[in-house]
């Protein structure tokens, strides 16, 4: 008994030693890499996931090419989104454009370990009326319609990043960063395309409980601020689940930073786990909503593009089972 618990020590001192060992040429192979070369890698890992790294703001944001594009967006995706460590503030602004219902919806939260917020914009294939919204699956944005937009994302009086772009979906997320969506300010500005569609988001925004004087107009650009959210939220109806998914999301923060420790940047952080723990790294790049989801049956009559074919998720042949991408010639 104590002859094979002995070995059973020494064993396991060995692995220790040898893991050691292993994060020590890892720590080092990274701190030989450029920034150039680290950003480089970096989005290479993630352009899958529909992500790019911007090494100057330690920054994620999303792609215009990313793959959510083609699920849309439905109200689904932010109510299962408590249940999956996700939880946040969002603002819903529909409105009425060339025969149209548009959605230009706003986010801000803690999105598992990250930190961070989101502009996106959707349209219905016709006009709606307020209750089909919920059960609409609305499409993003296409080129011809994308909308210059800009974001600040503060923390009370530290401001956590800034990013803009001509954009469906843009966003931004702040690795290992912990905050409670109550805390955090949004400050966002759009650029549209004529007065029309700038009157209607408008007398949306003033529906939904925005004052005159909370907003400001520059020609055709909107500037306002995202605090307080004026329509019904996710957390409202599982706030134990939501505080759950807070602790949680706390709680791997701090382990995410212990593990990492060596390091002070995303970008070391991430390569760290890629070359030391795939499966943590993986983890932990999929920080975004749900865009993918197995309908019920009330969510099986929403509305849809006509004229294309919709595919199951596990047909599609540019896809690998884990809902990526594949690059040309793989």
């Amino acid at each position: 008994m104590y002859y094979f618990f002995g070995i059973f020590l020494v064993i396991l001192l060995f692995f220790a030693l040898l893991n050691h060992y292993r994060a020590k040429c890892i720590r080092k192979k990274i701190c030989a890499l450029s920034c150039c070369e680290k950003t480089e890698q970096l989005n290479e890992l993630i352009c899958p996931f529909g992500f790019s790294y911007s090494f100057r703001q330690d920054l994620f944001s999303s792609r215009l090419d990313a793959w959510q594009r083609d699920f849309g967006y439905c109200t689904l995706y932010d109510q299962v989104s408590p249940h999956i460590q996700l939880v946040f503030d969002c603002e819903p602004i529909y409105f009425d454009y060339e025969g149209r219902t548009w959605l230009i919806e706003l986010w801000k939260g803690q999105y598992g370990i990250n930190t961070g917020a989101e502009i996106g914009v959707y349209h219905a294939e016709t006009l709606l009326v307020p209750r089909e919204y919920s059960r609409t699956l609305f499409q993003a944005a296409e080129d011809r319609e994308l909308l210059d937009l800009s974001m600040e994302l503060w923390e009370e009086d530290e401001l956590l990043f800034r990013n803009s772009r001509q954009h469906w979906w843009l966003t931004g997320f702040c690795m290992g960063h912990f905050s409670r969506p109550h805390n955090l300010t949004l400050k966002v500005s759009i650029t549209f395309p004529d007065f029309e569609m700038m009157d209607s988001f408008l007398q949306s925004l003033t529906r939904l409980g925005y004052s005159r004087g909370s907003y400001s107009i520059h020609c055709t650009t909107v500037v306002f601020c995202f605090c307080r959210p004026h329509s019904t939220q996710p957390c409202q109806s599982c706030p134990l689940i939501c505080r759950f998914s807070q602790w949680k999301n706390r709680c791997f923060c701090r382990i995410f930073r212990w593990v990492t420790r060596p390091f002070c940047n995303s970008a070391d952080r991430l390569l760290y786990l890629y070359y030391f723990l795939p499966f943590a790294f993986r983890k932990t790049i999929q920080f975004c909503k749900p865009r993918r989801y197995r309908p019920g049956k009330k969510e099986r009559g929403m509305k849809k593009r006509p004229g294309k074919k919709t595919q199951k998720m596990g047909k599609d042949p540019q896809r690998n089972p884990h809902g990526m991408r594949r690059r040309p010639g793989k």
